[in-house]
């Protein structure tokens, strides 16, 4: 009998004095964070979860660093109810599915990318940032991320983030500074990440450009003063001079749901391929602007001159992926309020705009059209410029 309950004794401490050894690893952590765009709101989900699940022998993760994927709520309680449950009613396409697809295709075997959402919709960046709940909930999945990848003696990065906000601040009108507050978000989430991780490297924003002007109450695309432009141009001048943020594209080129609010689910798988290729670059540390950005503009007589940064030339007028807009999109507009462009020629990487009076303290502009309340690339605030591999010019409103 003594020998029995020596034997058990023995076996219950070797089971607790046993952990399981995991093959070394390094997590590649790029999540995105913002509003509905970044949460997938109302995508259908393309992605089949068993296939990303083993994708790449399952080196894409959550960050849980486990294969549940589609589970979100800021709420920690809830989230863990719909994952008992299975509960994936509003499990949507997101654009870091498709990312963390192109991102493992061009990593090694020791390599796990991990990807999850943060975030919450119908938020203006002031209720997003560092003191509210969607913010703390973001650290802490960072946070248990980490945690989990260091307990099993893994390696642990966040090279980047990937940044979908900016809808709420356009049509709101909560006259707030975007500039200085998403400057203050990237510099309270550099810190906190790196209190986390001990990383030395800074944590780079992958930028998109939001562009829902003809959703705003007061928009009109003749108006010298248009204020829905304030953020999109912010975001563009971010991108073009700031060496911590990136270019990825703005979103007229895709379909909406409903032509609204919302891209659909093979928009946000193109849009994550073009994250993929950027978050690659910031990798493999390439000095690398992506973005379509105009760089400096003339005037020269009743011409304006738009030189742009041209990521791989030529410049290509397309109508078909984007319908015709006016002009291909640019304006030029009057202090009383006409647009006096007439004619668009490229010329290698600049856009010439032939006026029909002087544009002396006009305002040139790209992408500011569009149906009242419509979206995307039919109807949508929109422009017909890109590049020869599908770089599409961000939308813009400079003074002359």
């Amino acid at each position: 009998m003594k020998t029995k309950f020596t034997l058990i004794v023995l076996a219950l401490l070797a089971l607790t004095s046993c952990h399981e050894v995991y093959e070394y690893k390094t997590v590649i952590c790029i999540p995105v964070y913002g509003q509905s765009l970044a949460l997938g709101e109302e995508a259908i989900r393309i992605t089949d979860f068993d296939s990303l699940a083993s994708y790449a022998d399952g080196r894409i993760v959550t960050e849980n660093m486990d294969h549940e994927f589609g589970y979100f709520d800021n709420n920690d309680f809830k989230q863990t109810v719909k994952k008992v449950l299975h509960y994936q009613k509003r499990a949507f396409e997101l654009s870091v599915y498709s990312m963390a697809e192109f991102l493992a295709d061009s990593t090694g075997k020791d390599t796990l990318i991990c990807i999850f959402p943060g975030g919450q919709g119908a938020t203006t960046i002031d209720r997003l940032g560092k003191g509210s709940e969607p913010y703390q909930c973001f650290i802490d999945d960072i946070e248990n991320a980490y945690n989990i990848a260091h307990s099993r003696g893994w390696d642990f990065i966040m090279p980047a983030l990937c940044w979908m906000q900016g809808e709420s601040d356009v049509t709101d009108y909560p006259g707030t500074d975007y500039r200085s507050l998403f400057l203050k978000f990237y510099e309270d989430l550099n810190n906190d990440v790196k209190k986390i991780t001990g990383q030395k490297q800074n944590v780079e924003f992958i930028c998109y450009q939001t562009n829902p002007i003809t959703r705003a109450m007061n928009f009109d695309s003749l108006n010298y003063d248009c204020r829905e432009t304030v953020i999109p141009q912010a975001m563009l001048e971010l991108v073009r001079d700031s060496a911590h943020f990136y270019a990825s594209g703005p979103m007229y080129p895709y379909n909406f749901e409903r032509e609204a609010i919302h891209i659909d689910g093979k928009g946000q798988q193109e849009y994550g391929r073009l994250l993929g290729k950027v978050a690659l670059d910031i990798l493999h540390k390439k000095d690398i602007k992506h973005g379509l950005l105009p760089q400096n503009v003339e005037r020269h007589n009743n011409e304006v001159i738009i030189y742009f940064n041209v990521p791989a030339s030529p410049l290509v007028i397309d109508t078909i992926q984007v319908w015709k807009a006016e002009h291909y999109g640019f304006s030029v507009v009057t202090r009383d309020h006409r647009n006096i462009a007439e004619n668009i020629v490229i010329k290698d990487n600049s856009v010439h705009i032939l006026c029909s009076e002087s544009p002396d303290s006009c305002r040139v502009r790209y992408a500011i059209n569009g149906e009242t309340r419509k979206s995307g690339r039919r109807h949508g605030p929109r422009g017909n410029l890109r590049d020869s591999v599908g770089n599409w010019c961000w939308q813009f409103d400079i003074p002359l």
